[in-house]
């Protein structure tokens, strides 16, 4: 690949990644010794990045990123408990060491999509007095 050739789009987690990402989300939830086992992690992983990518609903996710219900469980509870973000800064820290993060041009606006958890919700305002202007008449 030429030095100016930007690189692949990520669709799913390569093992590269994976080794990184994987004990961040281990520490989050630890393995419990009874009851169901886990969902596997790479595959819901891989579910919420098709699904951020996309644009999809969750229940539009193809089948082999498994049920949908568990992916957005899974994602909820990541983004509920910082997981993402420690994600992020693991990441971003490493690049950083490498040199590979230009902090004068980064920015980042989520202005463009929808408030995924619904925003702030606006109050309505008060009336403070009466109408003191007489209506107009209908004619």
């Amino acid at each position: 690949m030429a030095k100016d050739e930007p690189l692949p789009t990520v669709w799913e987690v390569p093992d590269e990644l994976w080794a990184r990402i994987e004990p961040i989300l281990s520490a989050d939830a630890p393995p419990k010794q009874t009851g169901r086992p886990r969902a596997d992690w790479r595959r819901v992983l891989n579910a919420v990045i098709f699904r951020l990518r996309s644009g999809c609903q969750w229940n539009r996710l193809p089948k082999e990123y498994g049920s949908d219900s568990t992916a957005h469980r899974w994602f909820s509870r990541w983004c509920q408990n910082g997981v993402f973000r420690q994600v992020w800064a693991a990441l971003a820290a490493e690049c950083d060491g490498l040199g590979g993060v230009e902090w004068r041009w980064q920015a980042a606006d989520g202005a463009m999509r929808k408030a995924r958890f619904g925003g702030a919700r606006w109050a309505r305002t008060r009336r403070t007095a009466a109408r003191t202007a007489p209506r107009p008449a209908c004619s």
